[in-house]
C-alpha cells in the first residue's frame, strides 16, 4: 500500500522534475520505484532497474549497503553526508543520502532513499562560472578586436598606397609583406572572436554530424589511428545549425588525434540526459557527446584556462580551436566540460535538445 501510495505521488507531484534522485526500494532492498534523476545517476533505464536488486546497479565495493539493512531494521530515518558511490559502470560520484522508511510491517516495509550529488552541484556552479566568463570574455574581445583593427585597416591601405607609388618592384615585394601580415592578423582576430553568423537552426542528427567527422579524421591520420564509437540510437534529432556543429565536433576530435597520435584510440560516445542543467538552466533533454582519447593528458595547470583563446599545450597548435567550438557550444545553449588524467581524457559537449 505504501509503495502504490508512492507511485500515486509520483505521477502527481511529478517527481521526474526533480533534480535529486528517488529510488523506492522494497524490504528485500529491490527496486519498486525511481525517477529520472536517479536513472541518470544509477545511469540505467526505469525499465532495467524496476525489480532488480539495487545492489546489480551499484559496483560491490560501495561501503553503504549495511546503512540500507539499518534504517529498515530500526525503521527510523538516516542522513549520511558525502558518501562515495561507483555505479557498475565505473562513475564514480559522491552524494548526500536521505533513508526514510515507510511504515509497515517489517516484511512489507519499504524505504525511499534520496541521493543528492554533491559533484554535480559543484559542477552546475563550475558551469555557471565558466558560462559567465565567456560572456564577460567575448566582450572584451569584441572591444580588443575593434581597437586592433581598426588601424590594421590604416596600415593596409597605406601599404596598398605605397606600393602603387613605388617604382622599383624589388621595394613592392616589402609592401606586399606588410599586406600579407595585415591580413593574417586580421583573419586571426576574426578567428579569436569566433563565429558571429546567426545560428541556421535545422533539424539536426548528431550521429551524421560525428559520422562526417569521423572520416574527416580518419582522413587526416597517417595510420593506426582507432575511432571507437559507442552511440545511443534512442537520440532524437534537435534543432543546432549543422555546419557550426560540425566545426565544433571538428575541433573537439582533431584536438584529440593531436593528444594521442596517430597510433591512439579515440571513443565517440553520445548520450541523452533527462532533467539536466547546463549553464544555470534545467533543460528536459540534453545531448551528450563524449570524446575520450588515450594520450598524456592536460597538465593541471592548464586545465581552467583551456578554453581561453592562445591557450595550447601543443607548440604547433594556434590555442584557437578549443575557444572556438565551446562559443559555438554556448550559442546553442550548451557547453563543454573536459576532465583529464594520464591516459583517459575525455571533452564532454552538452546541448540542450529543445525540438
Amino acid at each position: 500500500m505504501a509503495a502504490e501510495s508512492l507511485m500515486d505521488l509520483s505521477a502527481d507531484y511529478h517527481l521526474d522534475l526533480l533534480a535529486t534522485g528517488v529510488i523506492l526500494l522494497d524490504a528485500h532492498l529491490h527496486i519498486r520505484e525511481l525517477n529520472l534523476s536517479a536513472e541518470n545517476l544509477l545511469e540505467v533505464s526505469a525499465s532495467r532497474a524496476m525489480g532488480s536488486p539495487l545492489e546489480e546497479l551499484l559496483d560491490e565495493s560501495n561501503e553503504w549497503y549495511p546503512l540500507l539493512h539499518q534504517a529498515l531494521a530500526d525503521n527510523y530515518p538516516m542522513v549520511r553526508r558525502a558518501i562515495p558511490l561507483t555505479t557498475r559502470m565505473g562513475q564514480e560520484r559522491t552524494v548526500d543520502l536521505t533513508l526514510s522508511p515507510i511504515a509497515g510491517k517489517v516484511d512489507s516495509r519499504c524505504l525511499l532513499v534520496e541521493l543528492t550529488m554533491i559533484d554535480r552541484l559543484q559542477a552546475i556552479s563550475r558551469d555557471e562560472s565558466e558560462w559567465q566568463a565567456q560572456a564577460t570574455l567575448k566582450e572584451i574581445m569584441k572591444g580588443v578586436a575593434h581597437e586592433v583593427k581598426n588601424p590594421l585597416g590604416g596600415i593596409r591601405g597605406a601599404a596598398q598606397l605605397l606600393a602603387g607609388e613605388l617604382g622599383n618592384p624589388n621595394l613592392q615585394e616589402y609592401t606586399d609583406i606588410i599586406i600579407s601580415e595585415v591580413d593574417r592578423l586580421r583573419t586571426l582576430v576574426d578567428r579569436m572572436l569566433g563565429p558571429n553568423e546567426r545560428l541556421e537552426s535545422e533539424p539536426t542528427n548528431i550521429h551524421e554530424v560525428t559520422e562526417h567527422v569521423r572520416h574527416l579524421i580518419e582522413a587526416e591520420a597517417k595510420g593506426g589511428l582507432s575511432i571507437e564509437r559507442d552511440y545511443d540510437p534512442s537520440l532524437p534529432d534537435f534543432l543546432a545549425d549543422a555546419g557550426q556543429l560540425t566545426q565544433a565536433v571538428l575541433n573537439l576530435v582533431r584536438n584529440a588525434l593531436q593528444a594521442c597520435g596517430d597510433g591512439g584510440l579515440i571513443t565517440l560516445k553520445t548520450r541523452v540526459y533527462r532533467q539536466f542543467t547546463v549553464g544555470g538552466n534545467r533543460h528536459k533533454l540534453v545531448c551528450a557527446l563524449h570524446i575520450s582519447d588515450n594520450g598524456p593528458g592536460v597538465p593541471d595547470d592548464l586545465l581552467p584556462m583551456l578554453f581561453l583563446p592562445m591557450v595550447t599545450g601543443n607548440a604547433k597548435g594556434t590555442g584557437l580551436g578549443l575557444s572556438i567550438a565551446q562559443r559555438i557550444a554556448n550559442q546553442h545553449g550548451g557547453l563543454i566540460q573536459v576532465q583529464s588524467a594520464p591516459g583517459d581524457t575525455c571533452f564532454t559537449l552538452l546541448l540542450p535538445m529543445e525540438t
